[in-house]
């Protein structure tokens, strides 16, 4: 669908309600268990046109820090209370080879995955229900949530408003949320191909 995939139409489809929505995808994102979203690009694009959305560069940084703050809450609460219930094998979003990536991931860095999390799709989703299902010290979980909180949010929004000052950047955001997913995307496509080589080196 090309308001997921372009941030720009996806806010601008939003209208009036630009802010609740981009809250509400930021919290689903973040640990809601629906990876597919363009949490990096949307922060990027909201903060490069928040003055055609008619927005306060402060309200976007408020809203977007207690969103995916209270997303990564819902996902630790999630994983401690369902854990590896909710994950399948066969499960169109929900598959457990998912779950995989973001225990080993949290197994790796610790509580520290959850900053380095932030900035990989689809694992920064389901490393809070890593941390729940594996009971994770909560004070040190709040601590490290509001850390990851505020440098994701504050990043993405800092990288919109340098770069925005590019005209090709202003010109062309499809292209350059593209190129962001592709960014964040690829530590994980280079792990894989680590982990393929590897295997079949040691068979």
């Amino acid at each position: 669908m090309e308001f997921i995939s372009d941030p720009q139409v996806l806010l601008e489809t939003l209208g009036p309600y630009v802010l609740p929505g981009l809250a509400l995808v930021l919290f689903i994102e973040s640990g809601a268990l629906f990876p597919f979203l363009p949490g990096d690009s949307l922060i990027f694009t909201a903060a490069l046109l928040h003055t055609q959305f008619g927005f306060s560069i402060t309200a976007l940084l408020i809203v977007g820090i207690i969103s995916a703050f209270l997303g990564v809450q819902a996902g630790y609460w999630l994983g401690s209370h369902f854990g590896r219930r909710l994950f399948k094998d066969d499960a169109r979003i929900l598959k457990t080879e998912y779950l995989h990536s973001a225990e080993d991931f949290f197994t790796k860095y610790g509580p520290q995955s959850l900053i380095l999390s932030r900035f990989v799709p689809i694992v920064r989703t389901f490393v809070p229900l890593a941390a729940g299902t594996a009971r994770m010290n909560y004070t040190k979980f709040l601590i490290y949530n509001g850390i990851a909180a505020v440098a994701w949010v504050s990043l993405m929004m800092i990288l919109g408003l340098t770069l925005g000052k590019i005209e090709y950047v202003a010109t062309h955001i499809d292209v350059i949320a593209v190129l962001i997913v592709f960014i964040s995307v690829l530590p994980m496509v280079i792990a894989y191909i680590k982990k393929k080589f590897f295997t079949r080196d040691n068979n």
